[in-house]
Formats: C-alpha cells, sequence, structure tokens
C-alpha cells in the first residue's frame, strides 16, 4: 500500500529542486523536465544551475546557498509570486568527507553538519508553512544509507545522514494527516562529484542517472522511503538489525577498514 500519494502525470507539476547543478539533482531535474513539470533550479553556481537547464522553457534559474537562510527565503518568494503554489519540494543539496576518529576536525565537522542539517533545517522553515497552508504537495529529503547506522569513515557524514532518517520520519507523522507527502530518500553508492574521491571499493556504485530514475519512480509510486540499488540497501537495512557484535564484524569483513 503507498504511503503518499501517487503520481500519474508530471505535467503542469511545480518543482523546486534545491542542490540542482550537478550528480542526483541535475538528473532528478532533466528527467522530471522531461516528463513535462515545471522545474526551478536552485544551487550556488549559477553557471551550472544554466548549463543543466539548457534554455528549457519550464526551467527557472534560482542560486541560493542552502546555509543561508535569505537565500532560500527571497528564492521562495520569488517562486510563490511566479508560481503561487509549489507541488514538490526535493532537497538533494549535501556534502561529503571522509573523517574518522584520529582525523577528527571540529571546523570540517561544523562545516558538513551546517550543509546537511542545519540548511535541511533552513529550508523547512521556509517551505513548511506554505506547504502547510495550501493543503496539498510533497518534501522529499535526499539522505543516505550511511544514516542507517554507524560506518568507518563517515564519522560526522553518518551521523548527518541519520538525523535525516528520523527527521523524516517525524515530519511524516505530522504532515500525512494534512495531505503533503513525505519522501525520505537514501541513496547507495552513486557516481557524482562526491563521491569521485573516495579511495575505497564502493558497492553497487549506480549513475546519478539512475539514481534519478529511482528517484521519480518512487514518488510515482507513492513511497515514502525511496532506497536504491536495493541489492546493496537492503543488505544494508538487515545488517542495522543484527547484535553489534556480528554487526561490527560484518562491516570490517566487508569493508577491511
Amino acid at each position: 500500500m503507498a504511503m503518499n500519494p501517487k503520481i500519474a502525470d508530471w505535467h503542469g507539476k511545480k518543482i523546486w529542486i534545491i542542490g540542482a547543478s550537478t550528480g542526483i539533482g541535475a538528473e532528478t531535474a532533466q528527467l522530471l523536465l522531461k516528463k513535462g513539470a515545471q522545474v526551478a533550479l536552485s544551487a550556488r553556481q549559477a553557471d551550472l544551475l544554466h548549463a543543466v537547464a539548457a534554455g528549457h522553457e519550464r526551467a527557472v534559474i534560482l542560486p541560493v546557498d542552502i546555509t543561508d537562510h535569505t537565500t532560500l527565503a527571497n528564492a521562495h518568494a520569488y517562486l510563490s509570486q511566479l508560481w503561487g503554489n509549489i507541488d514538490l519540494v526535493l532537497v538533494v543539496a549535501g556534502g561529503y568527507n571522509a573523517m574518522r576518529a584520529d582525523q577528527f576536525d571540529l571546523v570540517a565537522a561544523n562545516r558538513l553538519i551546517d550543509l546537511n542539517l542545519r540548511g535541511i533545517l533552513n529550508c523547512l522553515d521556509v517551505v513548511l508553512p506554505k506547504l502547510i497552508r495550501q493543503g496539498h504537495g510533497g518534501i522529499g529529503i535526499v539522505g543516505s544509507v550511511a544514516g542507517l547506522s554507524g560506518l568507518p569513515k563517515a564519522l560526522i557524514y553518518g551521523p548527518t545522514k541519520a538525523a535525516i532518517i528520523n527527521l523524516c520520519e517525524s515530519l511524516y507523522f505530522d504532515l500525512h494527516p494534512k495531505n503533503i507527502a513525505v519522501y525520505l530518500i537514501s541513496p547507495g553508492f552513486v557516481k557524482t562529484p562526491l563521491t569521485a574521491g573516495n579511495d575505497f571499493e564502493m558497492p553497487a556504485l549506480i549513475t546519478a542517472e539512475v539514481a534519478a530514475k529511482e528517484i521519480v519512480s518512487g514518488m510515482e509510486n507513492g513511497e515514502f522511503h525511496i532506497h536504491f540499488p536495493k541489492r546493496f540497501t537492503n543488505w544494508l537495512r538487515l545488517a542495522r538489525l543484527l547484535p553489534y557484535r556480528w554487526y561490527f564484524a560484518l562491516i570490517h569483513k566487508t569493508t577491511g577498514l
């Protein structure tokens, strides 16, 4: 049974994608434009957004910095004036840096928290009141299966993504009764600029194009937890249920870390 309303047709849907300049966000924006949606593309670098939009007549370019509440509020005000209602907000923006306990860096940790968590809260502060007032629409947040349980090299990244899982679950309790869809999006390893610097094997690595198709398909089917590729993500979801002694041994053996 679908946990959110199914989407049969994207034509005319008004969608704001925050983090649309590269990777998953860029591919999702292009796919939704192909499906007939009106798409506002946001990220920090306007030139990359223009390249993704490629002059498409239904694309709106809105540069923002997710860590800067003012830029988000101004962009939202502009979209509200341009479109009226917004049918879907997708927050894809995020960052990654590898960190272990013997490399702990408080400055880098706070920077990642600002981007991956406080930035999400900035978005919610801007969009939730309007979604609740209009009484329909949806919000999707891209986290990671790294949020399911602790992993090597994810000392700060993992906790920020764990917070997103908890946040989306709580949002569903509050927004589902108000006819607002909530999508928790948990990718595995996706070939993007964020993962390009990884120095370890990435099981079941997929392209950003495949990830975008999974996201759009999941929303069309009314899923709450959209995770992929399932041959990898289901394995991690099962591993988190193991006793810790088994879990730590399994992850160590699998990763060599």
